[in-house]
């Protein structure tokens, strides 16, 4: 009887202590994040002791109410955070230094690129890739054929894109061969746009962030591209004033062709299944292809006392389990080793989506938002004056200078 006693409290000892150990990680994630994460720490919570606990926050909120909440000590233990933002959070000493741990990670050179490095400041890392998005090329397959053209073919250059518009075009009404927020959404020519100029080899950004490249030989051509497709009336005219709202305007079945975000091959397939598209990379002005690294970073409050139950969350969601669960729920995988396994027997342009990763670029600046994101920030007011107005060589300088003023006041 003795024994049995002793066995008892050795066994309620021992879930004791399990139990006392077992942290919950309070993590805030962004309004629209979707299902894949959720559904990812919602496999993690019923498998593990420990549990993640997430609060959603409005996305236009999240950066401030973080910032807000780092300085009140309130912050949460881990963040989703737009990838593009973490140089700056890094850079303001707000986020835990993960470098020696990541380091151990046998597949940390598989991790999506653009992630890594933006959630890299002064070769310290800081952010590491939860959610992936890229840029990619859509074609819609029955105006294709309507058109006399190969609906399985993929255009490889600006050239064939041109022509291929010019001839759905002229299908007459309301169908158009090409589409674009052009209405001051920055964010939409960053994602769309640039990997044109991107593909060419050039850029708007030094690779530090800190010198405005904005005017160069391959940017020149991608305006005049864009600007040919308007002047040949390829392009809806409510374009020039689409602030991102109208930014799917393929599920309208009258759109030909269009850059879009890899997010859209769930949306067409589940929600406008009548539209039989095709997809592929976004040729550059020269053809070579390039593609926009957007999503969110996995970062860590500075000074989080949970940081082990952090690391081991972080480690199952790139885990082959964690990612075919995310991308079962529309996110690419994070990890190149492993994505064709993880995205086997789901739809296979998403392998499209899945390439795009590995030529994808992000700009890496500490003034995202200013410079690139604001609605009448230098890049926004660019790319639609030199588009659509009179003056190009006015927009270009304009541009340039705007972006090296907000670069040189802030350093």
């Amino acid at each position: 009887m003795f024994r049995k006693l002793l066995a008892a409290t050795a066994l309620i000892s021992v879930f004791g202590m399990q139990a006392a150990s077992a942290e919950t990680i309070n993590m805030w994630v962004r309004s629209g994040i979707g299902d894949s994460f959720k559904e990812a720490v919602k496999a993690y919570n019923a498998a593990n002791a420990d549990k993640v606990e997430l609060t959603e926050v409005p996305f236009a909120e999240l950066v401030q109410k973080y910032a807000t909440a780092i300085a009140g000590g309130q912050a949460p233990g881990a963040l989703s955070l737009d990838l593009i933002y973490t140089p700056a959070f890094a850079a303001a000493g707000q986020l835990e230094d993960m470098t020696d741990w990541a380091k151990t990670l046998p597949y940390l050179n598989s991790l999506s690129p653009s992630h890594v490095k933006l959630g890299t400041y002064e070769e310290k890392i800081y952010g590491l890739p939860l959610s992936v998005e890229t840029s990619i090329f859509a074609w819609n397959k029955d105006l294709y054929k309507q058109a006399g053209l190969d609906p399985d073919k993929a255009p490889t250059n600006w050239e064939e894109i041109t022509a291929n518009a010019e001839k759905i075009r002229a299908l007459g009404g309301d169908t158009y061969g090409f589409y674009f927020s052009g209405g001051g959404c920055g964010g939409c020519a960053i994602f769309t746009f640039t990997p044109l100029v991107w593909g060419g080899g050039a850029d708007i950004l030094s690779g530090d962030g800190k010198t405005a490249t904005l005017d160069t030989p391959q940017m020149r051509k991608a305006i005049d591209i864009y600007r040919n497709l308007v002047a040949k009336d390829t392009v809806p005219a409510g374009s020039a004033s689409d602030n991102g709202v109208n930014f799917l305007s393929i599920t309208n079945g009258k759109i030909g062709q269009q850059s879009l975000g890899a997010f859209a091959i769930g949306t067409l397939v589940t929600q406008h299944p009548e539209i039989n598209f095709g997809v592929s990379l976004i040729p550059g002005v020269n053809g070579q292809p390039s593609s926009f690294a957007g999503g969110d970073n996995f970062v860590v409050t500075k000074g989080t006392p949970k940081l082990e139950a952090v690391k081991k969350f972080l480690e199952y969601t790139y885990s082959l389990e964690g990612q075919k669960i995310m991308a079962e729920y529309g996110s690419l995988p994070t990890r190149g080793d492993i994505a064709d396994e993880v995205l086997d027997g789901l739809d296979p342009r998403l392998k499209i989506a899945k390439d795009a990763i590995a030529v994808a670029k992000t700009p890496y600046t500490l003034q995202f938002n200013d410079l690139i994101n604001s609605a009448n920030g230098p890049w926004a007011t660019f790319v639609n004056a030199a588009i659509y107005g009179d003056d190009v060589d006015g927009a270009f300088s304009n541009a340039q200078s705007e972006m090296k003023s907000i670069i040189d006041t802030a350093q």
